[in-house]
């Protein structure tokens, strides 16, 4: 016969598997004038700041026209990603056209909503440009959708607020606003335990679409940035 008294109780076991559970940590996005600048940090962790990963993926493009990031739960965030792309596809094929950026963001807000009960924890920046031109939802694990025009997540983005509240002005450009991106996960990096090791930018315009930088253009980027500071 079994002893019911080695069963362990749900809070326990969901401590267990939350210990287990790969978070994201520090996401930012502006709306520019010719496009939207997505920013993130690399360092994934597990449990109670355990560097799981040093390069993990924390932006991803859905379609041409709009990416996103995503900070919190890995695998929650890889499946609703999944889904929009699904949703995306979908909506080009059957209407010649692709999704506009709100509707992308009701269908990611309506995916959190129906597992409130049983929450994916994430939080998404939806980022984008269509007929409406640049814009950001912010969609966050109970399904709560706003449009912003600079905004960050994730454990880190206190610090990287202080960087974007300080510098982000409506008006900018793509080009003007990439190193204020940088240097706000930058800063995150410095002062917060569960973001680090590197960052990844993406850049979504009218004429290019979904642009990752490379490796040589975002050092570039911190030697201007490190030269404008001397």
């Amino acid at each position: 016969m079994n002893n019911l008294n080695n069963v362990p109780n749900r809070e326990d076991m969901r401590v267990k598997v939350d210990a287990l559970k790969y978070h994201g940590t520090t996401t930012v996005a502006m709306t520019c004038t010719d496009g939207v600048v997505l920013c993130t940090d690399t360092r994934v962790t597990a449990g109670y700041m355990y560097i799981a990963h040093r390069r993990g993926k924390k932006m991803y493009m859905i379609d041409t026209h709009v990416g996103v990031t995503i900070a919190g739960t890995v695998a929650d965030a890889q499946n609703v990603v999944d889904t929009l792309k699904y949703y995306a596809n979908i909506y080009r094929l059957e209407n010649e056209s692709p999704i506009p950026i709100k509707s992308l963001a009701r269908i990611a807000a309506n995916i959190f909503f129906s597992q409130r009960a049983y929450p994916m924890i994430a939080d998404f920046l939806i980022c984008g440009v269509d007929e409406e031109g640049p814009s950001i939802y912010s969609v966050d694990f109970f399904g709560a959708n706003t449009s912003e025009t600079a905004v960050s997540t994730g454990s880190g983005s206190p610090v990287a607020y202080g960087i974007l509240e300080d510098e982000y002005r409506a008006g900018m450009t793509v080009k003007e606003t990439i190193p204020i991106a940088i240097k706000a996960v930058s800063a995150a990096i410095k002062r917060n335990a569960g973001t680090g090791d590197g960052f990844d930018v993406a850049v979504v315009t009218r004429e290019v679409g979904y642009r990752e930088l490379s490796r040589e253009e975002k050092n570039q980027q911190l030697l201007l940035i490190s030269g404008s500071r001397n």
